[in-house]
């Protein structure tokens, strides 16, 4: 029986398909498999990182749902001169950016308390010109070594703490201990280009219960443990004229220039 030339061609790349099959079972033996260790290594490192965060895992998917809620709430109302970003803590809402007017950051601040799971906002919004490219490769920067300043100090729980920069403004936000925020605070404050740094907390104390001007540690909401959390439908946007809303109970807002 003649064998037709494409036939041939696929049962040769299937011997070859094989073949590489068989060098990657054995690539833990070998020294050119190189990816397949680092690839290890990245996996374990991502699951020390979710260990070390204070949050548990049902309120990490709770603050990673709120964040695109709040996005596409934020896209329902905006304008031209509109440049808000929501980053969510232990369902606490930080919002920062720029607005044309006064009134359209009371809006948005609205739009984002009605989004599922939040239980306080801490609107930061700008009322002024949106930041150019530079300002916001500079910002970008500027977190960056703000993040790398933190792991590198042996007393700061990094993982338990997030950092974002808006117009040179270093917001961090975490469940710390007050001698924890004392000390990112002074870090933060000494990296070139800082001008101010706002902190977003929420005190535990050194065995984790909550503190007075804080909460504890957060606690898994029902339903979430699977690590599969389908987003529950959007309540109605509020009135344009609502008052704006109050931080989350607890969290400690405190500008340190």
């Amino acid at each position: 029986m003649t064998t037709s030339p494409s036939t041939t061609i696929f049962r040769r790349g299937q011997r070859l398909a094989c073949a590489c099959l068989a060098v990657a079972a054995l690539g833990g033996s070998l020294a050119g498999c190189v990816p397949l260790v680092v690839g290890g290594a990245a996996a374990a490192a991502g699951i020390g990182t979710l260990a070390l965060d204070r949050r548990s895992s049902g309120v990490q998917l709770d603050d990673q749902g709120i964040e695109l809620r709040a996005a596409a709430r934020i896209r329902e109302i905006a304008n031209d001169n509109m440049n808000v970003t929501v980053i969510s803590f232990n369902r606490t809402a930080l919002l920062i950016g720029t607005v044309g007017s006064e009134a359209d950051k009371q809006r948005a601040g609205e739009a984002v308390r009605g989004v599922q799971n939040v239980r306080g906002v801490v609107n930061e919004i700008v009322v002024g010109p949106a930041l150019n490219i530079a300002r916001r490769s500079n910002d970008a920067y500027i977190t960056t070594k703000v993040k790398a300043s933190l792991l590198d100090a042996s007393d700061v729980p990094a993982n338990s703490i997030k950092v974002v920069t808006e117009g040179g403004v270093v917001y961090l936000m975490g469940l710390v201990t007050r001698r924890e925020a004392d000390r990112a605070t002074d870090i933060a404050r000494g990296i070139s280009g800082v001008e101010k740094v706002v902190r977003v907390f929420e005190f535990v104390s050194d065995d984790g219960q909550a503190l007075p001007g804080g909460v504890g540690p957060s606690q898994t909401v029902p339903g979430t443990a699977s690590g599969s959390v389908p987003l529950p439908p959007m309540a109605p946007l509020p009135a344009p004229a609502a008052p704006a809303p109050a931080p989350a109970p607890g969290v400690v807002t405190s500008p340190v220039r």
